[in-house]
């Protein structure tokens, strides 16, 4: 009981103006205490000290009893305000769907203790009471038709609304709650789903990540084992891996990031279907529940089928069939590769191909020249293959025809086909 009366006198020593404990408190002539500021008043009134509640203030706050917070009880920009309320108003703590006001807590006590009003639905401070209230009647729109998809009052349901298919609100509530519940549930099993792939998908990044970082120390490996020459390959096949790594990541973790958004929309909505699922108006309800009920497509299938692949294993597989088969070659044809090494100067152009094997090394199909061919040669239909000839044949006057000796040129190759089967690399 002290405590109740500490809070009561609170209240009644409190500035009207600055809201807090009064401080220096003085009494203007008609008797009201304000603390002394620096408003200045034409003519300026005769200010006299309230030594007794100034005292009173001295012992209350020995007591550790403070003022409340200037917003405790008064509306903010965000609030509801109380409408009965004049000057400054406070928090309103109900609205009435019947009287379509919102009360404080003072105000709305004869809702509590008068029979008549108790009868009255109360509800959660709303700012849009006016939308509950029909604009062309100014009736509260208890009835929802279904032809139209809006809410109505009863008086529309005498005039343009005749004949539709109505129901009451609360019937229409009820169907609607049902769809949101569906809805949630489909929500909610989406998010499991999602959920479910953002680990699956989070488990074949680090599968990926193992794979490619074992595919490069084996193929290091492999490749250390290698003559200093093949070492450039090795470089060549680790920044193919680390490239295809990080495509292949990039095009997880984007799939990621999307599932994770469509999971943070999908929570997001959930709780507005939630939030409006609580609301206690079904006119209200039903006003939000278009917007808030249709749901977005998925941006992925149900679940992520995640295929068994080898990943970069066949690299490591490739990179050792490779240096099995250097090996072998190294070892069959070192001899000729030394002689090659040592025959090779790379100032000068390489020799020409004098044995059948040397010749075997340029497999080419060629096109012979027929404006270049000797007198004493002979063409196939497609200028394919050549033939020695004694009788000599006829051919135009041209500028790089043989003359002397029985030779050809190709078209498209550096070779000179000479009389007998020879060749000779062309010179420029």
């Amino acid at each position: 009981m002290a405590q109740k009366g500490v809070q009561l006198d609170s209240e009644k020593i409190s500035c009207s103006i600055c809201l807090d404990l009064l401080k220096d408190p003085v009494t203007i002539p008609c008797g009201h205490s304000y603390c002394q500021c620096r408003k200045t008043f034409i003519p300026r009134p005769v200010l006299e000290k309230n030594i007794l509640l100034a005292e009173l203030v001295e012992e209350l706050k020995k007591t550790g009893l403070q003022a409340a917070p200037a917003d405790h009880c008064y509306a903010g920009p965000e609030d509801v305000a109380c409408d009965v309320c004049t000057g400054r108003k406070l928090k309103a703590i109900k609205s009435c769907l019947v009287c379509l006001v919102s009360y404080c807590k003072k105000h709305l006590q004869p809702h509590y203790d008068v029979a008549q009003f108790k009868k009255h639905k109360l509800v959660e401070p709303s700012k849009n009471l006016q939308q509950l209230v029909c604009s062309r009647h100014d009736e509260v729109m208890k009835i929802f038709c279904r032809t139209d998809q809006q809410s109505i009052c009863y008086l529309c349901l005498m005039d343009e609304h005749k004949g539709h298919e109505t129901v009451p609100a609360a019937a229409e509530r009820a169907e609607k709650q049902k769809e949101l519940e569906a809805s949630r549930q489909q929500i909610q099993q989406r998010i499991q789903d999602g959920e479910k792939d953002v680990k699956l998908l989070q488990q074949e990044v680090e599968v990926i990540n193992g794979s490619a970082d074992k595919a490069v120390e084996d193929s290091e490996k492999i490749f250390t084992e290698l003559i200093r020459l093949i070492q450039i390959r090795s470089s060549d096949v680790k920044q193919q891996i680390r490239s295809q790594q990080e495509t292949e990541v990039s095009r997880v973790k984007e799939l990621q990031e999307k599932l994770e958004q469509e999971i943070t929309e999908l929570k997001r909505k959930d709780g507005e279907l939630e939030q409006l699922s609580h609301t206690e108006d079904h006119t209200q309800f039903l006003h939000n529940y278009p917007s808030l009920s249709a749901l977005s497509e998925s941006t992925h299938s149900s679940s992520i089928n995640i295929r068994p692949l080898r990943y970069f294993e066949d690299v490591t597989a490739a990179v050792s069939e490779t240096r099995d088969k250097l090996q072998d070659i190294l070892t069959e044809k070192w001899t000729n590769v030394s002689l090659a090494v040592t025959e090779v100067d790379v100032l000068l152009s390489e020799p020409e191909p004098k044995s059948r094997d040397d010749f075997l090394q340029y497999p080419n199909e060629i096109t012979l020249d027929s404006n270049t061919a000797h007198t004493h040669l002979i063409l196939s239909e497609l200028n394919r293959k050549v033939m020695a000839m004694k009788q000599q044949q006829f051919y135009s006057s041209h500028p790089e025809r043989f003359t002397y000796y029985v030779q050809i040129l190709s078209r498209d190759s550096d070779w000179t086909l000479l009389l007998g089967g020879g060749v000779k690399r062309k010179r420029s």
